[in-house]
């Protein structure tokens, strides 16, 4: 009676089995994968179930949407050529990534004979990138109680980098609050952009200022740049604008000097008054030639 009551079970389960072993079934060790450029990264693709012995084995690079051949007809195709081998069972393994090679790699095994005749799996690979020397921008000179800015940007690494800056090769804190040795210093550090932004400089500010820029790929710096500090020259300001002064009063002395002397009489030329010589009309201006023809009223013929 007990042996008709498991007989469902049993079936049920023989079902269950059979239904497995005719289907094809994948899986990966990671579905996102990540890989320093110039590595290698392997992208696992393990056959755990199939029954066919030559099935079909395909890989496929999607990126910005759009599919493209990998793994084709038993060869590396596509720009992964020279570059990718095919591992047992179905393993992708890149040699020399680069970052064009982050993108989605879908894995598609299909076996003609079994029950369940396909499958895939999506594995996201994400190439980072070192970031390069960044370009650093420091005043070489400031005045105290001023404001200044130094910059320091990168473009090339990815992730996207973090920036943190150095004086003196001392790794200056996010936060100056936060140490006793520069907690008197009025900085604001924006790790995202790479700015440094004194509201006010002091005197103990002076120092050799450098970059480095970071991300999981590794780091890189730009060289040290100085930044001294002046004290505001009140009395050098003063002189200045004192010979200024000086300099101007001399000159419109030499002016008045000038025209007093004559060389530069302008007003003389601006009062001078040409007329233009008019005829008289008393003034016969016939010539002596012609009186013996001219006619006179007293003439009789």
């Amino acid at each position: 009676m007990a042996f008709w009551r498991q007989t469902p079970f049993l079936v049920l389960f023989s079902c269950l089995c059979n239904s497995t072993a005719f289907a094809v079934i994948l899986r990966t060790t990671e579905k996102s994968v990540w890989a320093n450029e110039f590595d290698s990264i392997e992208l696992t693709c393990l056959i755990e179930s199939i029954s066919t012995n030559n099935p079909r084995i395909e890989w496929k690079k999607i990126k910005n949407g759009v599919p493209s051949y990998v793994y084709f007809q038993n060869k590396i195709s596509g720009d992964l050529e020279q570059r990718a081998l095919l591992r047992e069972p179905a393993n992708l393994l890149i040699l020399n990534t680069s970052r064009s090679d982050t993108a989605q790699y879908r894995c598609e095994v299909a076996a003609i004979d079994d029950q369940k005749p396909f499958d895939e799996i999506l594995i996201t690979l994400a190439v980072r990138v070192k970031p390069v020397m960044p370009r650093c921008s420091v005043l070489e000179a400031v005045t105290v109680g001023s404001s200044t800015e130094l910059r320091c940007i990168e473009n090339e690494g990815f992730p996207r980098s973090q920036y943190q800056w150095f004086k003196n090769n001392e790794e200056l804190p996010e936060d100056p609050k936060t140490s006793s040795k520069f907690y008197n210093s009025t900085y604001t550090m924006n790790t995202e952009t790479g700015s440094l932004k004194f509201r006010s400089v002091k005197k103990e500010d002076a120092g050799e200022y450098y970059c480095q820029a970071r991300n999981e790929a590794g780091w890189s710096k730009c060289s040290p740049q100085p930044m001294e500090v002046y004290d505001v020259d009140i009395v050098g300001i003063f002189l200045k604008v004192l010979g200024g002064v000086a300099a101007f009063f001399l000159v419109i002395v030499g002016v008045c000097q000038i025209q007093k002397s004559g060389i530069c009489s302008c007003k003389d030329h601006r009062e001078t008054n040409y007329k233009v010589p008019q005829h008289d009309n008393r003034i016969d201006y016939t010539s002596p030639d012609e009186g013996h023809f001219r006619h006179k009223s007293s003439f009789v013929i």
